[in-house]
């Protein structure tokens, strides 16, 4: 059974991963979050502290499902499952942390100031885990011979447009939220243009793609 301790720290969070999405950290104000939580400006600052430590929070809200969405990416594992499954987990981060997502994003945008150095290094070490894992399938053939910075970059980018262009895709589709049943397209579209571009061609050579530094997504 839920605390009301947990239930108000969650109804909190999700009140200021809103406002912090839609208006940025400078221009939201506590009270704001307070009343779209629908309880008392001092419980914010009794559960969280500060603004700060509350922009903070929903950070690092989307940190672990991040990290944990590459989990499948390991080098005995199969690229086509691995990616997929990947992929999916990207998609249901979207689907489910939409203003969390566009909040790291925004962070990242502005230079990461307020996103802790250690998850910072943490999230920058796992892109370049997989990165080297992608060209040890491509030198192993069992990708096609695509650099996997930029094989890296595509599916973020893929993925997370539903959460940090919501306002666009509503535009063009007609709708106001994209349904299940969407993000399941997303997915199997996303899914099928990766593996089919990356299927690996027998006379091809694998290619050693150059090393750079790729940002914490």
């Amino acid at each position: 059974m839920t605390s009301i301790r947990e239930r108000n720290r969650r109804l909190i969070l999700r009140a200021a991963s809103e406002e912090f999405a839609e208006k940025g950290f400078a221009a939201t104000k506590t009270s704001d979050i307070a009343a779209r939580a629908g309880l008392p400006k001092p419980n914010v600052y009794y559960y969280f502290q500060s603004k700060e430590n509350l922009y903070r929070s929903v950070l690092e809200s989307v940190v672990e499902p991040l990290l944990q969405a590459s989990a499948p990416f390991r080098e005995d594992d199969e690229p086509a499952e691995a990616l997929k499954a990947y992929i999916r987990s990207k998609v249901r981060i979207s689907q489910e942390l939409p203003h969390a997502s566009k909040v790291f994003a925004s962070e990242l945008m502005h230079g990461a100031p307020h996103l802790p150095r250690e998850y910072l290094d943490e999230l920058n070490a796992q892109a370049q885990r997989n990165i080297a894992c992608l060209q040890s399938w491509i030198d192993r053939g069992l990708l096609a011979p695509v650099d996997p910075h930029h094989l890296l970059f595509t599916i973020w980018a893929a993925t997370q447009t539903y959460a940090d262009f919501d306002w666009q895709i509503s535009m063009v589709t007609g709708k106001d939220s994209l349904s299940d049943a969407d993000f399941e397209a997303a997915a199997e579209t996303i899914t099928r243009l990766v593996l089919r571009g990356t299927a690996p061609d027998a006379g091809e050579p694998a290619k050693t793609s150059g090393r750079m530094r790729p940002l914490p997504l």
